[in-house]
């Protein structure tokens, strides 16, 4: 009797016990004695199950077995492959992720900054540090993302022109008010922040004075007690008390820094009001209480709903207006020896985000308000820009405070100007000494820095110090001889700021400076073994292949490097243990490769290995060298899209031209596990450009759906991004809602109607189980949890905690449920239904060829002849039982997708929780991704050559 199956397998031969071997193309299938009966084999095409071939019996007496590769072998290379791996990321890492000496030493009273006596106007003084204190108390309200245009007044517009109108725009305007009542007790500046805008480092900026790297930016979710001198240890070690109420990241940068604090948790970023409303609800019994020295509330509101919401939003003209009643309510319970700053710690883009160096993410509001007169001129039209880290100096010095040792900031020396004293010689004196000292702490840390470290660069820290010492020598000068003395002050304090602006910038330039060699040798490094990795599995399909002979130049390199380090080390230089694993690494890999070169590049070429089409290639590497393009990486939304489209132009042509369109239908007989359907043979591109048209309509959708990079000039994302609580408009919420849904549903749907055309939904094993009903659950949950957070403000307030709590639990429930699939998935990751049926009633067996997650190179490669051993166990048997009763029928069902329904129902899982963290919109992107995966793959199918030998026939 005929065999029937599909044409798709590949080419692996296997020697099975005795029998006959059955072959199609260049696939081989392995059928035992036994099986003389029809056998069909269902599902074994890629692109459907529509064809079905025919097997003919060949007789293969001897076929190679699998190489037995030695397991020590093996291991060494794996061990070999890995540290290449982690000695290239580790140099590339070194070059990229800069950080920065920190010190912990701390300022002290006992210990001045700097030889000399006490600065002007500090002598006898109470409270007296470095410099007598001007304020007793400090009340510091830090908004978080208070960008520096929310402080600014509603402008106003000229005739003719509409007026602009922006929601936050004019909603804090106590301030403008007291800057037009009171212009000598208040200040507006804008605060420049350092990137990364994020708000650990900001708050670490923002007591120390230093400058954060970019690896402390991956310690913003994680933070960590600071070590270096800051603010809060001052307060501490002067006796002071210090309370504080909001954000509980404080909690962990400054562990029993607080006489009393009020925690809230900060990274429920949907959450508005619970830290401002508790935050209030302490505020101000504790300012009437007079127990602290140094109040700090830090507000997330702002923030929050930046994120949430965005600036635009009406929500966000709420909680400014809410903030400029929290000021206007501490301005009126100040006293005159107490300090009022209003600060943020970052701004915002114009979608709400954060972390970046654009200018609104480093633009924020600094306001400075005192009961007394504190400045002795107006305010200018234009506010002031100051470094943000200006402000630890300043506060340090106006409270009486040693300046933190790590400081690098600039004080802000309007605010030590004599108010009260008319001579304007006293005032820049006292301007002088503030900056004297501020340079002093500033030159002690460079000296103690660079002899603990060697990233400053020696000649410019050479000639800023010789610009300390002349202005330190003319401030001595000037401090013998203080009268009649203006222009000589002027010029000490000009030389005074440029010393420490030099300094900053010095800093800035040394801790944020690339190492582009570090980087390239790195990613050189990973490039070659990613190189080796392809060779070694080109050459490991070779009969008779061994791994040991690779690990002969693979010691020699390794050899050479260590008696190179070492003969280095002898000399007293000191090696980099980065560099040195880097040098080790390159000089085990460099004889293999040149091994390599020489042994196979003589027989044919080394592009011969490369398993990937040409045009793939081709684009592959466009795509790569466009990295290395400042204009591509800008226009990357642009040239993406259009890389991708010209490679499936190009694919669609090149089957043309090769003549590899598969047939759409060429022969459909009667199966067991799916319906059939006939039509007429043909033989045209017609499939393979359908593919190509809904692929480039996929792409241009997709492109309707790009978030612009900030620094990208005359771009506007899109607005489809936003979460669905942005809108305003019920009806435009609603539709989309329904869109989303829609998306979800058709994502789901598209995926169990693959898996149910190639049969991969009739198995009553749990993975399978878990696809028919985990997955409509999941996506039920995903929809509950878009509407209640789409629409939690307009819950009623006694629905509102319940809303609260089930857009918690939602998300952890479709989270469990996905780790639940996935799971199942890994325990049983293929799955072969087997039905026999015969005059008596259809039997159902299911066949695993292995439990668990592949553990070999042959549970991969020989899944299929597992499967037919297990058929000849499972049915061996039951043949001699049913002679009697008619022709028994086998059909294994959906061998075809053997491996691809794992992968696609892993990739549907795993995409479950992605859209839990993204807007409710970007399930439509996941729709289209999807689309586009599918037909992609099914257009590459399409070039896959098949030959059968023999005729096609149908069944008997």
């Amino acid at each position: 009797m005929p065999i029937v199956c599909g044409p798709h397998f590949q080419k692996h031969w296997y020697n099975w016990w005795r029998g006959t071997l059955y072959w199609v193309g260049y696939g081989a299938v392995y059928l035992p004695e036994g099986f003389q009966e029809e056998v069909i084999l269902a599902g074994l095409c890629i692109e459907g199950p529509e064809y079905p071939l025919v097997l003919y019996p060949t007789v293969m007496n001897s076929l190679p077995a699998t190489s037995r590769m030695q397991k020590i072998s093996v291991l060494l290379f794996l061990a070999w492959v890995c540290f290449l791996f982690y000695a290239g990321i580790a140099l590339f890492t070194s070059g990229f992720l800069l950080t920065r000496l920190e010190l912990t030493n701390h300022s002290s009273c006992q210990e001045p900054p700097g030889p000399g006596s006490l600065p002007w106007g500090s002598q006898g003084k109470p409270g007296a540090c470095w410099m007598a204190s001007r304020f007793s108390r400090l009340v510091l309200v830090l908004i978080d993302a208070l960008r520096f245009d929310f402080a600014q007044p509603q402008p106003s517009h000229s005739p003719g022109e509409p007026p602009v109108s922006l929601p936050f725009l004019g909603k804090l305007d106590s301030l403008q008010r007291i800057l037009e009542i009171q212009p000598h007790h208040a200040r507006l500046y804008q605060s420049k922040a350092d990137p990364p805008t994020t708000t650990m480092q900001r708050l670490k900026a923002l007591t120390t004075g230093s400058l954060p790297t970019f690896i402390d930016a991956g310690s913003n979710f994680a933070s960590y007690a600071i070590v270096e001198d800051n603010l809060m240890k001052q307060l501490a070690s002067a006796g002071r008390r210090v309370v504080f109420m909001g954000d509980d990241t404080w909690k962990d940068l400054f562990p029993g820094a607080f006489s009393q604090a009020f925690f809230f948790p900060s990274f429920n970023v949907r959450d508005l009001h619970t830290v401002d409303n508790g935050i209030l609800e302490h505020l101000y019994p504790t300012m009437d209480s007079g127990e602290w020295d140094m109040l700090i509330a830090h507000f997330l509101g702002v923030d929050h709903c930046g994120h949430k919401y965005g600036p635009h939003h009406p929500e966000m003209a709420k909680k400014l207006s809410q903030m400029d009643q929290v000021i206007q309510g501490l301005v009126e319970r100040l006293e005159n020896d107490t300090l009022l700053v209003v600060i943020g710690d970052h701004g915002m883009t114009m979608t709400g985000d954060h972390g970046g160096d654009s200018e609104l993410e480093i633009s924020a509001a600094l306001f400075l308000y005192s009961p007394k007169a504190l400045f002795p001129g107006a305010p200018p039209e234009e506010p002031e820009i100051v470094p943000q880290i200006s402000l630890v100096p300043t506060l340090a010095l106006l409270l009486g405070l040693p300046i933190p040792f790590g400081n690098i900031g600039e004080v802000m020396a309007e605010l030590f100007s004599e108010v009260e004293d008319s001579q304007p010689h006293s005032s820049a004196l006292a301007q002088a000494s503030a900056l004297h000292l501020n340079a002093q702490q500033v030159s002690r840390f460079l000296h103690t820095y660079s002899a603990a470290a060697q990233d400053l660069q020696v000649k410019e820290l050479h000639r800023l110090q010789t610009l300390f010492s002349k202005a330190s020598a003319d401030y001595q000068r000037l401090l013998q001889r203080p009268q009649g003395a203006e222009a000589a002050l002027q010029t000490v304090i000009t030389e005074l700021q440029q010393f420490l602006r030099g300094v900053r910038a010095i800093c800035i330039q040394s801790w944020a400076r690339f190492s582009l060699g570090r980087m390239a040798g790195g990613a050189a490094l990973m490039a070659a073994a990613c190189f080796l990795c392809l060779l070694v599995s080109q050459w490991a399909t070779s009969p008779g292949f061994c791994f040991r002979p690779l690990l002969t130049p693979m010691a020699c390199g390794l050899a050479g490097t260590i008696v190179c380090a070492g003969l280095l080390t002898t000399t007293g230089l000191k090696l980099d243990p980065v560099v040195l694993g880097a040098m080790a690494a390159a000089g085990s890999l460099l004889p293999f490769l040149w091994k390599a070169w020489a042994g196979w590049g003589s027989k044919r070429p080394l592009v011969a290995l490369l398993p990937i089409p040409g045009p793939v290639l081709l684009f592959l590497l466009i795509r790569f060298a466009a990295f290395f393009s400042d204009s591509f990486v800008v226009a990357e939304a642009r040239a993406t899209p259009f890389l991708l489209g010209s490679l499936i132009l190009l694919l669609i042509a090149q089957l043309h031209w090769e003549g590899k369109l598969l047939p759409p239908k060429l022969l459909t007989i009667p199966r067991l596990c799916f319906s059939a359907s006939t039509g007429p043979p043909r033989h045209n591109g017609t499939h393979a450009l359908g593919l190509g048209v809904g692929l480039l309509l996929c792409i241009r959708l997709a492109g309707l759906f790009h978030r612009c990079p900030e620094e990208t000039p005359a771009c506007h994302s899109s607005p489809w991004l936003s979460p669905l609580a942005t809108m305003v408009g019920g009806r435009a919420k609603n539709l989309w809602y329904g869109a989303c849904v829609g998306a979800l549903v058709a994502l789901l749907a598209a995926v169990r109607l693959w898996l149910r055309r190639y049969s991969n939904l009739k198995s009553p094993e749990p993975s399978v189980l878990f696809v028919r009903w985990g997955l409509p659950l999941m996506a039920l949950g995903t929809a509950a949890y878009w509407a209640l957070v789409s629409g939690a403000d307009e819950a009623p307030p006694r629905l509102r905690a319940l809303v609260a709590g089930a857009s918690v639990v939602l998300p952890r429930v479709v989270a469990g449920l996905a780790a639940s699939g996935l799971m199942l998935l890994l325990w049983r990751p293929v799955t072969v239904l087997v039905k026999a049926t015969t005059g008596a009633p259809r039997t159902r067996t299911v066949l695993t060829p292995f439990s668990g997650p592949p553990t070999s190179r042959a549970d991969l490669d020989y899944v299929v002849p597992q499967i037919y051993r297990h058929m000849q166990e499972e049915f061996r048997g039951r043949l001699e039982r049913t002679k009697s009763q008619g022709p028994l029928t086998v059909a294994a069902c959906h061998l075809g997708s053997v491996y691809s329904a794992a992968m696609v129902t892993a990739l549907t899982l795993l995409a479950f929780p992605l859209l839990l963290l993204h807007a409710e919109r970007i399930s439509l992107v996941f729709l289209l991704l999807f689309l586009q995966s599918f037909l992609l793959l099914h257009l590459l199918a399409a070039g896959i050559p098949i030959t059968t030998p023999g005729k096609y026939i149908s069944q008997p």
